[in-house]
């Protein structure tokens, strides 16, 4: 009895010094208090003022696991849903799981281990710098002076941020394990929402500066994990396709095949190469992507001369945002001059008067990055005919209840009088401007993807006309939600796209080639076939005329 306590206090002691050894060796131990401080800020973690070091370690300590290490514990039920399906996870019965089983199934698939989670913060430039555009980069290394040698190659730029990161916050007098604001100063409001846009973020509504660049802050962790799985998968699809390209179907390619291949992976071809040649370009050029050069890199199949994820990715992302930048100027010819001024008014940026459709539609492309001021009358225009009557009945206004009781109020009517008696609140300010935040805040929260499921044809066909967008001929109810819907977050968060869509095209663009490259594969092998077949038919032949021969001389 005496040995079982005596090795169950051992165990004891044992579980406090590996908990003890662990909290002494967390990232945020070594942090400052102001870094404590912005790190629950970030996180919507109330903390007293004034606090001490000790509490305020204790409350981040309290919440870092549902925000650093299992950030998926706070998601809803259609988000860890849609994860598990991005992960390749079967999702068939999801709809009969409970919220607590889908979160075990995302952590069993999650992007890193705890222990990876752990170690990442002890060192924020290793990885954070990744999830910027070259652009940033060089504006970065332009506002604090860094000499950066030409050409500014990605690699090469990263480096040079790297090298200088401590340095310039110890210079500002600022702490560099959570970094404060400092290390966005050469990026302005609209690059950091766009950072958001590009990344599948939605902009903090209503914000200010430094709330996007909490936002920024705060998921970066997490965009970087999602740039990395997606590079890499590409990456695997690539190697896998050039794993077949064997020399010997290289050798079957014409002259012209294997110029198409070097123009279809940004292979330069100098003039006058020869056929030889080609086929030594299109062999180091399988070496690189396969990992096996010399150095051992597995240079990208854009032809970048970099190992580095971040280029890949970064790569990716531009050709993504381009697209997602496409889409919303071209969604933006279609509004009417109503629409267009409108969203501009959300985002408090002055129209002159008569001010002409191209050139509220160059001002609306101008602002694209743009965030909303914050709540405005013009959020009122997708709300449900029933959140309208919510709203107007609960506003203390008698103008607003009067709309809201009339029979047959058409949804333009309820829209009208919800506009009126927002702006009529924040106008007066006090209780009735905080009641109708709160119900605007509450609504928007309740529709997400349900949004326009509740309403009927002719207000979904009312709506896209205010867009200025034409409704094909035999348009499905589904198929009104659906343009409505994109008419909304065109109008609400500019070029922002949902992440799923962002990275299906990051993985169409990282290593684009291999489409081209499977199916150059499948001639090629015809090719050899046929050669092969041409080879064994001419053998055949042979034989048969040297048997017949034989024959004769018997």
């Amino acid at each position: 009895m005496r040995i079982a306590k005596t090795l169950l206090s051992l165990a004891l002691v044992a579980n406090a010094a590996v908990a003890s050894s662990w909290f002494s060796n967390a990232a945020y131990n070594k942090w400052h208090q102001t870094e404590l401080e912005r790190w629950l800020s970030d996180h919507d973690v109330p903390y007293p003022t004034p606090a001490d070091r000790k509490d305020l370690e204790k409350l981040v300590q309290k919440n870092w696991d549902t925000n650093v290490v299992e950030p998926y514990r706070g998601w809803d039920t259609a988000k860890l849903t849609s994860y598990l399906k991005q992960k390749g996870v079967e999702t068939q019965e999801s709809a009969g799981e409970t919220r607590d089983s889908l979160i075990t199934r995302v952590k069993g698939s999650w992007y890193e281990s705890e222990d990876t989670a752990q170690n990442a913060w002890g060192s924020v430039k290793d990885w954070m710098l990744d999830t910027w555009t070259d652009s940033q980069l060089k504006a970065f290394c332009d506002h604090h002076n860094i000499p950066v040698p030409q050409p500014r190659k990605r690699d090469t730029l990263l480096q040079k941020v790297r090298e200088n990161y401590d340095a310039i916050a110890q210079k500002t007098g600022e702490a560099a394990a959570y970094p404060g604001n400092w290390l966005y100063e050469s990026w302005s409001e609209s690059d950091l929402k766009e950072w958001l846009d590009t990344h599948g973020f939605p902009a903090p509504q209503p914000t200010t500066r430094d709330k996007l660049i909490a936002s920024v802050r705060r998921n970066s962790r997490l965009a970087y994990l999602r740039m990395q799985e997606q590079t890499e998968s590409s990456k695997k699809s690539a190697q896998q396709a050039y794993a077949a390209l064997t020399d010997k179907l290289i050798d079957t390619w014409g002259e012209s095949q294997l110029k198409e291949f070097c123009d279809k992976n940004s292979i330069s071809v100098p003039q006058g190469t020869k056929l030889n040649q080609l086929r030594a370009l299109v062999r180091k050029h399988r070496a690189e992507v396969m990992g096996d050069t010399v150095a051992g890199t597995a240079a990208s199949a854009f032809g970048a001369a970099t190992s580095n994820i971040g280029s890949a990715a970064s790569k990716a992302t531009d050709t993504a945002s381009q697209a997602a930048q496409d889409a919303f100027d071209k969604a933006v010819n279609t509004w009417s001059d109503s629409r267009l001024k409108a969203y501009l008014d959300a985002r408090g940026v002055p129209v002159p008067q008569g001010t002409k459709t191209n050139e509220l539609r160059a001002l609306v492309r101008k602002h694209s990055h743009k965030a909303a001021s914050g709540w405005t009358a013009w959020t009122w225009d997708d709300m449900s005919a029933e959140n309208l009557r919510g709203y107007l009945a609960s506003s203390g206004n008698a103008a607003a209840k009067k709309a809201s009781d009339k029979t047959g109020a058409t949804r333009d009517e309820l829209v009208a009088a919800a506009q009126a008696a927002y702006a009529s609140a924040s106008s007066a300010g006090g209780g009735s401007y905080a009641s109708a935040t709160s119900f605007l805040a509450k609504a928007t929260d309740t529709a997400k993807a349900n949004m326009f499921d509740t309403w009927s044809e002719s207000d979904l066909k009312a709506y896209l006309d205010s867009y200025g967008v034409p409704v094909p001929q035999g348009s499905t109810f589904n198929e009104l939600c659906a343009l409505a819907r994109r008419q909304r977050t065109y109008f609400r968060y500019g070029t922002t796209t949902p992440a799923e869509t962002l990275f299906a095209k990051v993985r169409e663009n990282v290593l684009g080639g291999w489409d081209w490259v499977a199916s150059q594969l499948r001639v090629g092998s015809d090719a050899a076939k046929a050669k092969a077949d041409e080879a064994g038919e001419a053998a055949a032949k042979a034989k048969a005329k040297a048997e017949k021969k034989t024959h004769k001389e018997l």
